[in-house]
């Protein structure tokens, strides 16, 4: 009796077990069940390598170009042709190691800087606009250099004999130095100004040459022979005359001739930008007249009374307090005015163009300001880099826009061509065969022709994104109508006819949903398409126009064969990332398309 009782539980226990593991069988095929198309998509999705690449190099551009412009604003009409087809780089405001530790003087040029050891000997660094600034005379030609001064594109230098050397740009009478001081002159201070040279004599006479026209020097009377230190932008030469007062070397009025009366006699000395000047008088106070366009007139007022040295650069002035500190104010787009603390005592600083020096008793050299461009400069001096994240926004702006117009108008043309059917579907299609067979650049082009400066640029900008996507849609339409014709023999829209749903509502909140996916890859790979169409009208000056940037016409210089061998940087940096993102954006749709439909991979 108790075996069979034993035997009567055994089928009772593995039915409970068959239960379970039946229980658990239909759990894992109703958890199978469950998956949406949606998640089935992103897991295949997810599995193809190349498509996530894609995703992760296009998301990485455009979130560059969205965010970045925040914190590197970009001035769309700015051109400075001192930083012209400056070479990718951060050198240049970082001294040679023979130099610092050593160092007696150090003059800033365009994008380069000389420096003077405690020994007499030259020291050049940075990127060099010419090459002929780098053959720097000899030392037994020259002897012990005692001075040096760096300018746009050439160099000056007067060794302890008082004979001048000059090398760099030799055009426009640089290299003609005056015969009064060829054999050597009581030399007091050199200056290599913007094209001109200037040297000051230590009887109070100054001597120039270079450019004529573009800085003409006229002397007020009683200022040649009684002049102590000269000054000079690119449109002006002022000096400090020996009495301590201001004269202005030009008979044209300007801001930089309403010299204040009140500090007259009293100057100790003297600074300019090209926005203005600014004179330290004997009592350590700072007085700036000039232009106010970059702030070099707001003097701080914690400075007043303490100052013991000035110097200006091309929008910023520099000070050194009587406790060591330095202070500096202007234009800041360059870290020119984010002095830094100084270990030691600053026995002399200096500043020009963009960058700042300052050297301490120990020979030690400290440098603030433009240290160079990530990815160099155009032909106007405008950093690539900023307009690369600038015309990046533009480019996907006009390509975003044009394909959510192309895509709308498809869907509708599309959805209501392939419900309908009959006499609809077939004007509907006869019409995007028209649209279709228009020529895209050459009705761009002439459209832009004859319209030229009669729009603004922003006008423009609109017209070519509505031009887009009014030419583009007919493939779209196409698809979808394709789509909508396998759909509505459904069962799902057959009962909606029944429930009396009206025909938009069946196309666009039944049979949609079901096709989104193929109209989202579609989308994705126009997207591409209208970067590179916008892109391909703004290179031949048909789209976007400067002073806007896009990558396309970033890319217009580079038909000059001499930028493509010289200055490869303004084309090779948005032609890659312009390749770069449509690739990306090419790989993403190509992805979605086999992750919607598997089997394309087996045909």
């Amino acid at each position: 009796m108790k075996d069979k009782k034993k035997n009567k539980k055994k089928p009772l226990t593995m039915t409970l077990a068959a239960r379970r593991m039946m229980a658990g069988g239909a759990a894992a095929e109703e958890e199978e069940v469950l998956i949406t198309p949606f998640q089935m998509v992103v897991r295949n999705f997810i599995h193809d390598k190349v498509a996530v690449a894609g995703v992760i190099c296009f998301l990485l551009i455009f979130f560059c170009c969205i965010i970045l412009p925040f914190f590197l604003p970009l001035d769309r009409y700015y051109q400075d042709v001192t930083q012209a087809n400056v070479a990718p780089g951060f050198r240049m405001l970082t001294p040679p190691s023979g130099l610092n530790g050593n160092a007696q003087s150090v003059s800033v040029g365009s994008t380069f800087s000389v420096g003077l050891d405690k020994d007499g000997n030259v020291y050049e660094w940075g990127t060099f606009p010419n090459e002929k600034l780098k053959n720097i005379p000899a030392a037994s030609e020259m002897g012990k250099v005692t001075q040096v001064s760096a300018g746009l594109d050439h160099i000056l230098a007067v060794n302890e004999e008082g004979m001048l050397f000059t090398w760099g740009n030799d055009r426009m009478g640089l290299e003609a130095i005056p015969l009064e001081l060829r054999n050597g002159a009581n030399i007091k201070q050199i200056l290599a100004g913007y094209q001109f040279s200037l040297a000051l004599t230590e009887e109070g006479r100054l001597h120039n040459w270079g450019n004529s026209y573009l800085v003409n020097i006229t002397f007020p009377d009683g200022v040649q022979g009684n002049i102590d230190k000269v000054v000079a932008n690119t449109n002006i030469v002022i000096v400090k005359t020996k009495d301590g007062e201001v004269a202005p070397l030009t008979q044209k009025s300007s801001a930089f001739t309403q010299i204040p009366e009140e500090i007259q006699g009293q100057v100790a000395d003297i600074a300019i930008t090209d926005e203005s000047v600014a004179a330290v008088t004997n009592s350590g106070e700072v007085v700036a007249w000039g232009n106010s366009g970059k702030g070099t007139l707001d003097v701080p007022e914690e400075i007043q009374g303490h100052v013991k040295a000035i110097t200006g650069g091309r929008y910023n002035f520099v000070v050194l307090l009587d406790d060591n500190r330095l202070i500096s104010w202007g234009d800041n787009t360059f870290q020119q005015t984010s002095t830094p603390d100084v270990d030691g005592e600053i026995v002399s600083i200096s500043s020009g163009y963009y960058g700042n020096y300052a050297i301490t008793e120990s020979g030690e050299v400290h440098s603030w300001g433009l240290k160079g461009y990530l990815m160099g400069t155009d032909n106007l001096g405008r950093d690539v880099f900023r307009r690369l994240l600038q015309g990046g926004r533009m480019t996907m702006t006009v390509g975003a826009i044009a394909v959510v117009i192309s895509t709308v108008i498809g869907i509708l043309v599309g959805g209501v061509s392939g419900y309908k059917g009959g006499k609809v579907d077939n004007l509907l299609m006869r019409f995007a065969e028209i649209v279709s067979s228009i020529p895209f650049l050459p009705f761009a082009i002439i459209l832009s022709s004859i319209l030229g400066n009669r729009i603004s640029e922003t006008q423009r900008i609109i017209m070519i994104m509505f031009i887009l996507g009014v030419l583009s849609w007919p493939g779209i339409a196409r698809l979808v109508r394709g789509s909508v014709l396998a759909e509505r023999e459904q069962e799902f829209v057959t009962a909606a006819k029944a429930l009396g749903v009206r025909e938009f509502g069946i196309i666009f909140r039944h049979i949609l949903p079901n096709i989104i996916t193929v109209i989202i890859v579609n989308a994705t790979l126009d997207f591409a398409t209208c970067m590179l169409t916008e892109s391909s009208l703004s290179f031949i000056g048909f789209g976007v126009t400067e002073p806007n940037p896009t990558w396309g016409n970033m890319l217009t210089g580079s038909q000059n064969a001499k930028v493509i061998e010289d200055y490869w940087w303004r084309w090779v940096f948005p032609a890659i990332t312009l390749g770069i993102c449509t690739i990306s954006i090419n790989c993403v749709g190509d992805g979605l398309r086999d992750a919607v439909d598997p089997k394309s991979n087996e045909r």
